[in-house]
C-alpha cells in the first residue's frame, strides 16, 4: 500500500471515528411530538463528545440556550416555556452534528404508572386478557383530541438505565388501540375542561409489586422493608436451583441418548422479570426523572394485598422516594383505590385510604361501584380515569368548589345502642343507591361484627343492632367483593373502612 493510500485510509478512519462518538444523543422522551410541561422550567438533556458544546434554538423563543457535555459526555440544560397552547414548534439542537424535532407542544404533563389495570388498552387484544374497555369501538372511533402519548416499553434491570424504549404517538384511532385506558380517559378529561395538550408517559406492567417500582436504597435502608429483599434472594435461589437441576437433566438426558440434536421434553423454569424489588424503578422509571412533570396519577395494589399492612408504608416510601428523584417538591400524586374482586381483600383497601394521611398533596379515587367479582380487569376504565380527573381538577388546576371525592370516614359517636358516623365530603348531603344502606356491620367490645341496620340522617349515618348492645365498632364495605350503595349527592361512592384498629386475619 502506498503512502498516499495510507494516509487516505487514515483520515477516513478518524472521519468514522469522529462522527461515531461526536453526535449528539437524545434520550426517547425528548423526542418529535412530545410535549412540554407549560410556565415551566423544564429539562433537555442527552449525551454528546465529552466537553462538546451544544446550542439549542426554541421555536417559541429568540433566545439560544447553550450548554457543554461534562468530561463523560453527559449534557443537560434548563428552558423555560410558554403557556400551552395547540401551536406546534420546533426545538433545533446543534453539536458537531444537529437534530431537529418537530411537532412539539406546549401543555401538562402527566406520569401514569401502576400494573395491569394501569396497562390496560383502551382496544381490543384477541385472545388476551385485554377485552377492550366499555364501548371500546366507539371510544377508538372517537380518539382524535391533542394528546400526546407515551407508552415505556416493559424492561426490567438489576442496575438503574439511562434511557427507555418508547416514542411519542399523537392521539389517533389508531395509536389509542394499545395505551393505556385509565391515562387516556384521565388526560382527555383534563383536555376537554383546560383546553391545552396533554402529554400522558405511561410506564407499567401487569403482575408487579410497588417494591418493583421502589428504588433499592429505599428498600435497604428501611429496616421493614429487608424482608422483602430476603424473600427476592430466596426466589433467586430457588430458581437457579431449578435451573441447576435442570441443565444437569438435560446433560444426563442427551448422554444416555447420544444424541446433542434429540428434542428434549423437559421444560426450562422460566424467570419473571417483572417479579423482584426495585427492577422497574431502575428501567422503567429512573430514566424518565429529568423530564418535567405536572403530576403522577397511579394504579397498583392488586399485588401486594397479601402483604397489605405493609403496603401502609411501602407505597408512601415509594411515593417519597419519586418525589425525591424529580426533584419538583411534593407534586400531585393520585391513585386508585383497587376494586372489588374475589382475589383481594379490606385490608389493602383501607391501606389505600390510610395513604392519604401519609402521602402529601394525595387523592384517591374510589372504584367499589365499577368493580367485577371476577375479573380483576374491570373494563369501565372510563369512570376511573374521570374520577382521578375530577382530583387533579380541584386539587390542581383551582376549581375549589368542584367535590372530588366520595365520603371518607373522619369519626364516630356513640349515642347508646346506637353509632353516629361523620364523613368529610358530605357537605351536600349522603345518599343511598337502593331502598337500603348495605354493607354496615357493628360490634360490641367481642369484636364480633352483626349486620347493621344504617339510616342517612343528614350528612351522617346512624347504625345500630339489636345484637349489639354495647356498641364499639363499626365496619363499612369490609370484604374482598363488598357491594356497597352508600353515595354523596354528587355520585361518588363512600370508601370502605372501619371504625377499629383490631388485628385482621393477616396480623392475627
Amino acid at each position: 500500500m502506498t503512502y498516499s493510500k495510507k494516509l487516505y485510509l487514515f483520515f477516513i478512519l478518524a472521519l468514522v471515528q469522529l462522527t461515531s462518538i461526536a453526535q449528539v444523543k437524545l434520550p426517547s422522551l425528548v423526542g418529535d411530538n412530545m410535549v412540554l410541561q407549560q410556565n415551566a422550567k423544564v429539562n433537555l438533556w442527552g449525551w454528546a463528545s465529552p466537553n462538546e458544546k451544544i446550542t439549542i434554538r426554541l421555536g417559541w423563543s429568540d433566545q439560544k440556550a447553550a450548554v457543554t457535555a461534562d468530561n463523560n459526555g453527559n449534557w443537560k440544560t434548563v428552558v423555560e416555556t410558554p403557556k400551552g397552547s395547540e401551536q406546534s414548534y420546533e426545538i433545533t439542537i446543534d453539536g458537531l452534528n444537529k437534530i431537529v424535532l418537530k411537532n412539539i407542544l406546549i401543555g401538562e404533563v402527566w406520569l401514569c404508572s401502576g400494573q395491569s389495570n394501569m396497562f390496560f388498552p383502551v382496544g381490543k387484544e384477541e385472545g388476551t386478557w385485554k377485552t377492550g374497555v366499555k364501548n371500546y369501538e366507539e371510544e377508538v372511533k372517537n380518539a382524535s383530541y391533542p394528546l400526546r402519548l407515551f407508552t415505556v416499553l416493559t424492561n426490567a434491570s438489576p442496575k438503574p438505565l439511562e434511557d427507555v424504549i418508547g416514542s411519542w404517538k399523537i392521539c389517533s384511532p389508531e395509536s389509542i388501540q394499545t395505551f393505556s385506558a385509565v391515562a387516556y380517559f384521565f388526560g382527555r378529561d383534563l383536555y376537554q375542561k383546560l383546553n391545552v395538550p396533554i402529554g400522558l408517559i405511561s410506564t407499567s406492567w401487569g403482575g408487579t409489586k410497588a417494591e418493583a417500582w421502589t428504588a433499592q436504597s429505599v428498600l435497604e435502608n428501611d429496616t421493614a422493608f429487608l424482608p422483602i429483599l430476603q424473600e427476592d434472594a430466596k426466589n433467586e435461589k430457588i430458581y437457579q436451583e431449578k435451573l441447576e437441576a435442570y441443565y444437569l437433566a438435560l446433560t444426563n438426558e442427551r448422554i444416555a441418548s447420544a444424541s446433542n440434536t434429540q428434542k428434549s421434553e423437559l421444560k426450562k423454569p422460566k424467570k419473571e422479570a417483572n417479579k423482584t424489588s426495585y427492577v422497574l424503578y431502575n428501567a422503567m422509571l429512573h430514566p424518565l426523572v429529568n423530564y418535567t412533570i405536572k403530576g403522577a396519577i397511579w394504579y397498583q395494589g392488586e399485588s401486594n394485598s397479601g402483604k397489605a399492612y405493609l403496603y401502609r408504608s411501602l407505597f408512601p416510601a415509594m411515593v417519597k422516594s419519586w418525589r425525591e428523584e424529580w426533584k419538583q417538591g411534593d407534586f400531585p400524586f393520585y391513585y386508585v383505590q383497587i376494586t372489588p374482586h374475589k382475589g383481594q381483600n379490606a385490608e389493602i383497601r383501607e391501606a389505600q385510604l390510610l395513604s392519604l394521611k401519609t402521602i402529601p398533596n394525595s387523592g384517591m379515587a374510589v372504584t367499589t361501584d365499577v368493580g367485577d367479582a371476577q375479573n380483576i380487569h374491570p373494563i369501565d376504565k372510563q369512570t376511573v380515569g374521570h374520577r382521578l380527573a375530577l382530583i387533579a381538577r380541584a386539587k390542581t388546576y383551582g376549581e375549589n368548589k368542584l367535590v372530588y371525592s366520595g365520603p371518607i370516614y373522619n369519626h364516630m359517636k356513640i349515642k347508646k345502642q346506637k353509632v353516629q358516623l361523620f364523613f368529610d365530603y358530605a357537605d351536600s348531603g349522603l345518599k343511598k343507591n337502593g331502598v337500603l344502606l348495605k354493607e354496615f356491620e357493628i360490634a360490641g367490645e367481642d369484636q364480633v361484627f352483626y349486620p347493621a341496620d344504617a339510616k342517612i340522617d343528614g350528612k351522617t349515618i346512624v347504625v345500630s343492632s339489636s345484637k349489639v348492645k354495647n356498641p364499639a365498632a363499626v365496619r363499612f364495605a369490609w370484604k374482598a367483593v363488598p357491594e356497597p350503595n352508600l353515595f354523596n349527592n354528587e355520585n361518588l361512592p363512600a370508601s370502605p373502612f372501619r371504625t377499629d384498629e383490631w388485628l385482621t386475619a393477616e396480623k392475627k
